[in-house]
């Protein structure tokens, strides 16, 4: 992926940013680092407010760490179409699909008692159009023949929504010693136990997890109908499936629905 254009000497000069700007490598190459800040593009301006502002509160945790926002010199938390993070030491492992999803675990447990912010409903980009198709809250599918089997298999989910991280597998940091850190986070108002399926299901479809993995999480309510609503939320992001694309989703879809 092409790194994005490097912040502007405006959102440099407004985050205290004294440093020429080095991109940084991972994520949706658009994230540069200046001296002991990283910036990265914001994203809705309530959103980028309301992150920032849960993140600020989050209180520390023995069982993750998050990366924490810094404000602008006149105290709000984007500038010039920028948003400012402090670093944090780790490397992701989409190996370990087990301790992102006991990342996540204690994450969403610390925001479970959040209202459901405004902007979930008004956001447009491929994800949140395919989070709608997945929960029945769109009625446009891709025309992808995998598809059509796991809309028919949707049932009725009985846990509760909440706010989650709807892309734990790549935006979780390890590092000897410490908690997990959380980063990236994109806001969803969902399961807890579905942003766990997402992770199942990337780590099957994407880095050639064992389908054990799902047997060992199958104790969380409604996860096989978190794993096709995952699986719709996946597959309906793209906006062609080749025959690459299909042969990794077709054996984790197989094995889903036969269990489903």
């Amino acid at each position: 992926m092409s790194q994005s254009p490097a912040p502007p000497a405006s959102a440099l000069k407004a985050f205290g940013a004294a440093e020429s700007p080095v991109p940084l490598p991972g994520g949706q190459g658009s994230a540069w680092r200046s001296g002991a800040l990283v910036l990265k593009p914001a994203a809705m301006a309530p959103e980028t407010t309301w992150r920032a502002g849960v993140l600020h509160h989050l209180p520390e945790s023995s069982g993750f760490r998050v990366a924490r926002p810094v404000p602008a010199a006149d105290g709000s938390w984007a500038a010039y179409g920028w948003e400012a993070w402090r670093p944090i030491g780790g490397s992701t492992d989409p190996h370990r699909a087990d301790d992102v999803i006991r990342a996540g675990e204690a994450f969403h447990a610390a925001l479970a008692d959040l209202p459901r912010p405004r902007f979930i409903g008004v956001r447009d980009n491929a994800w949140s159009h395919a989070d709608r198709l997945a929960w029945e809250e769109a009625e446009q599918a891709p025309d992808f023949p995998l598809l059509g089997p796991l809309l028919a298999a949707r049932r009725p989910v009985t846990a509760p929504a909440q706010i989650v991280h709807g892309d734990l597998l790549g935006n979780v940091l390890f590092e000897p010693g410490r908690p997990p850190a959380i980063i990236d986070w994109p806001p969803y108002w969902r399961p807890a136990a579905w942003a766990s399926a997402v992770v199942a299901v990337d780590a099957l479809c994407r880095h050639g997890a064992e389908p054990e993995l799902l047997d060992r999480w199958s104790h969380l309510a409604d996860w096989r109908q978190l794993l096709v609503r995952a699986l719709i939320f996946r597959i309906a992001t793209h906006e062609t499936l080749d025959d690459a694309t299909e042969r990794k989703y077709r054996p984790v879809v197989d094995l889903v629905l036969n269990e489903a």
